[in-house]
């Protein structure tokens, strides 16, 4: 089972490496948070607040390519957590098929910001995260 998520807050940091993004449940109140890299912070910040870039970012890359294919970006999972490790797929729909792209969590994340598509996380990690399990 997946839960529907949102990004709730980013938090940038100009005198730390790591910055954070907060996720929060659409229909519950359980959240949490991730820690990425300046560049995906960056560009998922760029977008939430429609700062054009004069050239195309590499999130607005991925998303464009895989629409030049053919494809559609349907949503984005987290779908794993393994020794405080996230993991990621993009899900792309092309003639009725679904393909999964692993990635990491903080280029998903971007990649859903960019495309405008759902953000989900399955259950397991969402209760392991919420419960203390990180």
């Amino acid at each position: 089972m997946h839960v529907q998520m949102e990004l709730k807050r980013i938090i940038i940091s100009e005198i730390h490496e790591e910055q954070i993004i907060v996720l929060r449940e659409v229909e519950g109140e359980r959240s949490f948070s991730i820690v990425i890299g300046i560049f995906e912070a960056t560009s998922i910040h760029r977008r939430i607040k429609n700062i054009d870039a004069p050239r195309p970012l590499t999130h607005d890359l991925i998303v464009a390519a895989i629409e030049q294919f053919g494809g559609e970006i349907q949503d984005i999972l987290i779908d794993d957590l393994k020794k405080h490790t996230y993991f990621a797929k993009i899900r792309v729909r092309e003639d009725g098929e679904i393909t999964e792209i692993d990635c990491r969590p903080s280029d998903a994340i971007a990649v859903a910001v960019t495309a405008r598509v759902p953000i989900w996380v399955a259950e397991h990690v969402l209760v392991e995260t919420t419960e203390g399990g990180m």
